[in-house]
């Protein structure tokens, strides 16, 4: 059986980075088989890993969708809906030597996707199985899990910024995990981006209101915004630097 962790906040709180270096210590701790999956409509974690995207899931997905309103279908005659999901499939998946990767992608056309959902999610569990650990990189509504495209989240990891908006927003995920019943067996709260790694009483307060159990917090490192700059994947920061360092901790104190 895999292990699902998903991680999960608003844009902008460096999460899609902390995803990735869960990936990498996984892969570097020969944790593996690991899927990684880009589930935010914000796609970069293909950036912060260091790899190239062809193809999402949500280009597949509406090809498939608005198959039949456009003059020429991109289905061959020949080949049936699940036929030409399962053929795509196989092109969206990025295999690298320790992880694969899938990129779930926006869907904006017109069509009816709940077939087609069906087809993704059928593809999903088909691979599920063959892998120790899948990590979900989620927007803020978590929009794949919640409609069962993704399998059920073990473990659920939400991200903040050391601001006190910020955490009453993963407060609202947190509900939202609890309306959705995803029903996690930990659920906890990474603080990023504080100065010398402190959170003022004000915040700690505000976690406490929000109910939500704080597992680290990460210092702001001025590295991550260099290297970012310089189009380097995060994923090679060295692990001496206190981002990374910090983040290595929590690793640890995870039951993985």
């Amino acid at each position: 059986m895999s292990l699902t962790i998903a991680v999960a906040g608003k844009g902008g709180t460096g999460k899609t980075t902390l995803c990735g270096f869960l990936i990498n210590a996984l892969c570097k701790k020969k944790k593996g088989p690991v899927l990684a999956v880009d589930a935010d409509a914000n796609s970069n974690l293909n950036e912060v890993l260091g790899v190239e995207v062809e193809t999402t899931l949500g280009d597949i997905r509406e090809e498939i969708a608005t198959a039949d309103l456009v003059a020429k279908s991109p289905i061959p005659a020949s080949m049936s809906k699940k036929d030409y999901m399962d053929f795509q499939f196989q092109n969206a998946m990025i295999e690298e030597a320790d992880y694969d990767m899938l990129v779930m992608g926006r869907t904006q056309g017109k069509g009816c996707y709940c077939f087609v959902n069906g087809l993704l999610q059928a593809q999903v569990a088909k691979i599920s199985d063959q892998y120790h650990y899948i990590v979900v990189d989620n927007e803020a509504g978590m929009e794949h899990i919640s409609r069962g495209i993704l399998p059920k989240v073990d473990i659920l990891l939400l991200v903040s910024d050391c601001s006190r908006r910020g955490i009453q927003a993963v407060g609202r995920i947190a509900r939202l995990a609890e309306d959705l019943n995803l029903n996690p067996s930990v659920l906890k709260l990474i603080v990023n981006r504080a100065p010398n790694g402190e959170l003022n009483p004000g915040i700690l307060e505000e976690i406490e209101n929000q109910k939500l159990d704080l597992l680290g917090v990460v210092p702001q490192d001025e590295m991550i915004y260099d290297y970012d700059c310089a189009g380097k994947p995060t994923v090679t920061l060295p692990e001496d630097t206190p981002a990374h360092q910090a983040f290595l901790k929590m690793i640890e104190a995870l039951p993985l």
